[in-house]
Parts: structure tokens; sequence; C-alpha cells
């Protein structure tokens, strides 16, 4: 898969749970659990508290160590480099058609997969070998409200997914009122430019900016990631242009960049991808990051 689109679908301690080596997988049908209708509309029965996780996604990665079942993971993506922790769980791979066979070789009990059409292969493979896959697309802040308590569920701690959860809420909400009486900049974010993608309205990356005080000029785009032209990125005049860490000192001098206002009036901002990064449990502060960048006003809000 593209790597802007990884991107795009594309932010404590971890004691492994370890089998014993000799013993392989049990891959009886599970009788008990919670059955769950995933996102790939199938209902799927997971067995009472998985102990044996492969996180195929970061955005459940991160989700899994919030709500206290990071040390139940025992496969990760190379994409899942929050909370720290995650760094010390087997890195197995890519999330998108992932490698199956490094996935079985770690004899979970559990596979979380990002419910995309490019996995649909790995969900068949990993049941055809007996073992429990769930699918969940949690690309808006309402699939990260949904998805942290169909986890909360899975793992045995609905309460604490939660309480997490709530908390989010609340600090997205404050960051929206915040911001509610500024007036709001129009902002083009830059996700690739070969070719040239867009934040569309599809994106949570779409919500941050609105609730951040700040209007997307490509929020009339339903995709979450639209590839746009150069023309219609002038044509509509954004205040702000949003570049990622590796490109922000380099555009404002590329000549193919002159043409827009934003950049001959140093309106090029960039941000921390570390906190900007996918639709977890640092929406938030996510939120009142870019409300900063772009409000000079609340940097003294804590």
């Amino acid at each position: 898969m593209h790597t802007a689109h990884r991107f795009v679908s594309l932010l404590a301690f971890v004691a492994l749970a370890v089998a014993p080596a000799c013993a392989p997988p049990d891959r009886r049908a599970v009788t008990s659990g919670v059955a769950i209708v995933d996102d790939f509309g199938d209902t799927v029965r997971v067995g009472a508290r998985p102990q044996r996780i492969v996180s195929l996604n970061p955005a459940t990665t991160e989700l899994l160590f919030a709500i206290g079942a990071g040390a139940r993971l025992v496969g990760r993506t190379h994409w899942d480099t929050y909370p720290d922790s995650a760094r010390l769980v087997p890195d197995l791979g890519d999330g998108m058609r992932p490698n199956i066979e490094a996935v079985i070789a770690a004899r979970p009990d559990l596979v979380l997969l990002y419910a995309s059409a490019e996995n649909r292969a790995a969900r068949d493979a990993f049941r055809h070998a007996g073992i429990q896959t769930l699918t969940q697309r949690i690309d808006l802040t309402q699939d990260f409200a949904r998805g942290i308590v169909v986890l909360g569920r899975v793992v045995g701690d609905t309460a604490r997914a939660i309480v997490v959860r709530d908390s989010v809420l609340a600090s997205l909400a404050r960051a929206r009122s915040l911001t509610a009486g500024l007036k709001r900049p129009r902002v083009f974010w830059l996700l690739w430019e070969s070719p040239m993608l867009a934040v569309g309205s599809g994106s949570f990356l779409n919500e941050l900016l609105e609730t951040a005080g700040a209007d997307n000029i490509f929020a009339d785009l339903t995709a979450p990631s639209p590839q746009v032209t150069f023309e219609e990125i002038v044509r509509r005049d954004p205040d702000f242009l949003l570049v990622g860490p590796s490109r922000v000192a380099a555009l404002p001098g590329d000549p193919r960049w002159r043409p827009l206002r934003a950049v001959r009036q140093r309106g090029v901002v960039t941000y921390d991808t570390l906190i900007v990064a996918r639709p977890g449990v640092r929406l938030g502060e996510a939120a009142m990051y870019l409300a900063r960048l772009f409000h000079p006003e609340l940097r003294a809000q804590k």
C-alpha cells in the first residue's frame, strides 16, 4: 500500500504474556466470551479475556495500552510507536496485507485488523488457521468512542474503557469551547505531494481542525485523503499550509509553491506527528496542540 495511505489510515511497562514454547495455540472453537459484530459485519465470538493479542492497527494498539491491556500484546505493526511501551512489543511488519506467517508464528488467540478491503484475505487466512480475528475501522472520533468500548468488552474491562472514552471526549469539548469565539483561519493540510493528497472530511484530522478553531479548505471532499490539484489549492487560497516536519524547511523555498499566499506570507506551519497521528487517546491533546498553532493567544492555556 502507498506510504501516504498508510499514514492516513494511518498517537507503561510491557510484560509480554508468554505461553510455553512447546504449547501450540488452542485452535478449538470458542464456546465462551463475548459476541461482537465487527466492522466487516461479521459476528465474532471472542474468548473470555484473550491473553495473546496481535494488534495490526496503531489505533487499537494505543487503545489497548490505555485500558490496561498492553501487557497482553504479542505483536504489532512497525507504525505502532505510542506509547513508548509499544516499542517493546514484537514488530510483525505492516498492518495492511500483513505477513500472515509472522502473525501466526506469534501464536495469538486474537488478531485485531483494520477493516479495509485490503485486509479481507488476511482475515480469512487467520480464521482458517483457527485464530479469532476482529476488524475495526477507527477513522473518526465517533469510531474511537465506539471502538474503545468494544475493546473494553473484549479484554474484560468495559468500565475502564468508558472512563478513557469520556476523558478524551471531555478534552475535545474543552478545546472546542476555547476556540468557539475565535477567528477561524482557512487551512490546507498537505498529506502527500506526489500525488497531491489533502485532508478531507472523512478523516479525524478534519475533525481536529474544526475543533481547533480552523476551517479545512477541502472539507467539502468526503474522502479521508482526496487527491487534489495545485491549481485548486491556489484557487481556494488558504491562510495556512500545514505540512509534516520533513517538508517544513524546504517547502517555502520551493518555487513551485510560491504562488500560494500562505507560502509568501510565512503561513507554512508544521506539527508533531507523534501527537497528531491517529484517532486515539491523544485526540484532545492534538486538538489543543493545533489550536495553539493557529491561535497564539491560547498558548498560555494549559
